[in-house]
This record gives C-alpha cells, structure tokens and sequence, in this order.
C-alpha cells in the first residue's frame, strides 16, 4: 500500500511520501533510544510541563488539525475537531496524574518479608514500538504516547500508510513541547519493515491497534524476543435493549453508536440485541432514524455520516451486506453503496441475521447495524457472548436484575449501563478474547510499559 493522502471523499490522491529508506529507520532508533536516556534523567514534573505544552498546540491547532484529519480519512470535520481536543485532554490528564499513577508503595510490615524496609517502584521499559490505525489517526496514538512519554518511555509510531500527513504532525508534536529530540519519532514505513524495527534490541516493547491478524503476526514475533506486547483488535460489540429500557434513549444512543465515526471505530454498537417485547418498535425507530442520516461530504457542516475510509474498506463490508441478504437476512434501510465517487455506504440496518452468515461472526467496520430478536435475558446474553470478541458492550434497563445480571455475564472489557461505548482517560480501555490483550488508558495504561521493581532492604 503507498504511504498517501488518498481522499475518501472523492478517491484522488492528493499527496504521496517516500517511504524512509532502511539507514533513515535506524538513524530514527538510535535516537529513540538516546533520547529514553535523556528522559531517565528527568523528572514528573519537568515532563508534565513539557506535556502540557504539547497539549496546548494541539489545541491551538485544532481546527487545521481537523482538516487533516477529514482529508485523509474521511470523518466529519465536527467529530475530527472532536478527536484533537479529546487527545489535548488526555495529554493533560497523563500529565496531571503520571506522578501518582506510578507512586509505587511501601510495605506497612516489612519484617513481614525479614526487611527493615521493601516497597515496589515503576520504572520506564525503554523504547516502545507503535503500531496504529487510521481510524482514530491522532487519539489512537496519543492514548499509548502520552501516557508511555509521562513514564519516561520513548516511542517509535508506525502508523497506517493512509495517514502520512497525521504521522508527520505528530512526529514534531512532541519535541515542539519541549521534549528531547527523538523522544517520538514517526517511521514512513511499509507493514512489512516492521518486523525487523520490532526485533531491533533497542526496541522493548510494542503496542498496536489493528486487525486480528496482525495482532497475531507482531504478537508472535514479540513472543519470539521475550518483548511485552499490548493489543487492541476490534470487537463486534453488543448493544442489549430489555423491556424496561428508555426507548427514546436507546435509539438515539443505537444511531450514535452504530454511526460515529462513519461507523470504524472498534467500540461502535455493532450487534443489536433486543428483546422480543420492544424489538419490532425499536427496529422501527432505529431504522426511520438511520435512514434520516445526512451522508455526503466531511467538510459540510450538514453531513452527519462521510465516506469510509479505503476502498477495500467499502468492499468488504458491502461483502458482509450482500452475503447476509442473500441468505435471508432482510436490509431494513440502506443495503446499497451508491454510484459515484468516494467510498460512500448508507447507514444500514439488517434483521434476521443468522449463524450462517459472515456478518454473525465477522465485524462491520462501517454503518451496519445488525439487529438480533431475544425472547428472555438469559437468551439475549448467550447471543450477546456468541462471538470471539470481547471489547466493549452496553445494556439498556431499569430493572436492577437484569442490570446484574449484565454487568455480571458480558464478556467484555467494559459494561455500559444505559449508555454507549466511549473511552475515557479516567477508565482503563482494552477487552478479552480475540480483542486483546492489555490495557490502555487510566493508570492500567501507563503501568503496562514500566518495570515493576521491588526493593528488599535488610
């Protein structure tokens, strides 16, 4: 794949980068690597100054930075503006609450353990390898940056070839904050030079954000070199709606959900659960309320959904539609990529999705909403399970039972209560099963790449 601005909004490229050449890569390493010497020596509050004037000029550059985003992945420009201030924020946080995050403690009895004092510390890992996605181009990585920089880690980012321009705006983020020169640094690599950067000796760890199988592939090769991995895969979220739900909430919620982001987001409600009681007034109003959505282009205010991002992106789940219809499922509302330019889909809404369907096991990254009949809660549970993945989930009730019984029984990585899918700061994000392994944000982010070193004094 080119490393290229190809706009998904009309199908032109509108810039294209040299890939760096292997001497640039490692030149790149190596001051990674001098650079994590240099943060060794520095404190939390000097790297928290430097932070929060990183976040300051993301947040003064907001608007350009919006633009970029629209052009090279296709979001809307509201929701692009959105993400630069949302990854501001998060800077800010990790910057506030690094110090405490990694406090350590003290044992209260150290002759519990024959010492006359032992206590545990964190320490930074070295430098750390990120592998990211397009669709969150600047928050997918500031969630791993900021928190990884706050510990005193530096950071290496291969980012996806269709968001040069977001790679390159980071590359200088940092270092126009304050932090030493190399402390993050950008590779305009291809997928397959990745491998050789993660086996490099100065490099200790890595995270991506990805698909399953590439999750598996540099999961593998960490493994090989004993090197501490972090991996987000996606999910096929459920979204439960019981009898005793806000309706009206859980509509709105469904559409926001299903559609934010053009619908490529790895917590985007995906399945839709919901029982027999209020399931065909629900399908009802959610399909007359994603039929209503304004589809078209980013950079207009009244646009409400834009493009997918890629091409392939559009096919494959225009893939996942037409299996499902041709096999019984019954397309609600939308169903049919439109003629013309760009990498449009309509918001779409299928019923009678079964088993032997792709779209029962596979994930729709993109505004397709399937919908799920459950005669009791025990049965919307099992369906709500039925799957590999496991990152996020939300349950519409107000019987307190069932509450329970969701909260209890989801097998995910977060339960949303009356509520959809979103990542916090505050809270630790990542999921089970075939959605990964570790944890990004809170403190459970910043301590996944720090050394847990225990002190024994006699």
């Amino acid at each position: 794949m080119p490393i290229a601005t190809l706009n998904p909004a009309t199908g032109v490229v509108e810039r294209e980068f040299a890939a760096h050449s292997p001497e640039e890569v490692q030149a790149r390493i190596a001051s990674a690597h001098r650079a994590y010497l240099d943060l060794t020596a520095t404190d939390f509050e000097t790297r928290a100054g430097w932070m929060h004037a990183a976040a300051d000029l993301l947040e003064a550059e907001a608007d350009e930075v919006a633009a970029m985003i629209t052009r090279e992945m296709g979001k809307t420009l509201a929701q692009a503006r959105a993400e630069a201030l949302k990854s501001a924020n998060a800077m800010r946080f990790y910057a506030d609450h690094a110090a405490e995050f990694l406090d350590g403690r003290t044992l209260d009895d150290p002759s519990a353990v024959n010492a006359s004092e032992a206590y545990v510390r964190f320490q930074p890992l070295g430098v750390v390898l990120a592998v990211m996605p397009w669709n969150y181009p600047i928050w997918q990585v500031i969630r791993f940056a900021a928190p990884a920089l706050m510990a005193g880690n530096t950071a290496l980012l291969k980012h996806a070839s269709n968001v040069p321009q977001a790679a390159l705006y980071l590359d200088e983020l940092f270092h126009r904050g304050g932090f030493p020169e190399g402390a993050f640094r950008s590779l305009l690599i291809p997928a397959a030079a990745v491998e050789d950067v993660l086996r490099d000796r100065r490099v200790v760890a890595v995270t991506l954000t990805g698909s399953e199988p590439a999750g598996r592939s540099v999961a593998s090769i960490a493994g090989s070199e004993v090197k501490h991995v972090v991996l987000e895969l996606g999910g096929s979220d459920p979204f439960v709606v019981m009898p005793s739900a806000d309706l009206d909430g859980a509509v709105a919620a469904a559409v926001a959900s299903r559609t934010a982001n053009n619908g490529q987001a790895c917590i985007n409600a995906k399945r839709f659960i919901v029982h027999a009681e209020v399931h065909d007034e629900f399908v009802a109003r959610f399909s007359e309320a994603m039929g209503a959505l304004v589809v078209g282009d980013p950079t207009d205010a009244s646009t409400q959904v834009g493009p997918l991002a890629t091409a392939s992106g559009r096919s494959d789940l225009a893939e996942l539609v037409d299996d499902a219809v041709a096999k019984g499922a019954v397309a609600r509302v939308g169903g049919m990529a439109p003629e013309g330019p760009g990498w449009f889909y309509p918001p779409t809404v299928l019923t009678g999705v079964g088993p032997e369907m792709r779209l029962y096991a596979e994930e729709a990254f993109g505004p397709v909403a399937a919908v799920y009949r459950a005669e009791d809660a025990h049965d919307a549970l099992r369906i709500a399970n039925d799957t590999t993945f496991g990152l996020s989930s939300a349950v519409w009730t107000q019987d307190p039972a069932d509450e329970a019984l969701f909260v209890a029984g989801l097998q995910a990585g977060a339960v949303f209560v009356n509520g959809m899918s979103i990542s916090y700061p505050e809270l630790p994000f990542g999921g089970v099963k075939d959605s990964g392994v570790g944890r990004e944000l809170s403190a459970e982010g910043i301590r996944e790449f720090c050394n847990l070193k225990s002190v024994w004094k006699a």
